[in-house]
């Protein structure tokens, strides 16, 4: 599998509600995110993913682009928390050390009612 792969798995899965296969799966030991909202650890993270799913159980999640540059994999998609919601556009940062995610950072943009740019978001 290839790092996009693992990427895409783990941030579908994560969003769909699976947060520990997810981490069980994908994650290395030594992981770190860079969240402002949370703890930098992986289990924090994984609980907040598992409470967000519990609390959004219909959330939208897809992805538009990856990109590997190496041992980073970027992530660009349109999260939704309900399928009515405009949501976010997102950028995922995921580090590698060989098939395992070391390391993670996120980016999120709300999607603005009135967005006066003609290109949108994707």
């Amino acid at each position: 599998m290839t790092k996009k792969e693992i990427a895409k798995n783990f941030l579908k899965l994560a969003a769909k509600g699976h947060p520990h296969e997810a981490f069980r799966l994908y994650v290395g030991k030594n992981f770190k995110h860079h969240n402002a909202h949370f703890k930098g650890d992986a289990e924090t993270l994984m609980l907040a993913m598992e409470e967000s799913a519990r609390t959004n159980p219909n959330k939208v999640f897809k992805i538009h682009h990856i990109l590997r540059d190496g041992d980073l994999v970027a992530v660009h998609s349109h999260l939704k928390q309900t399928p009515s919601d405009i949501g976010f556009a997102v950028v995922h940062i995921l580090k590698f050390e060989s098939e395992k995610i070391v390391e993670l950072w996120d980016l999120g943009q709300p999607i603005p009612k009135n967005n006066i740019n003609e290109n949108g978001m994707f």
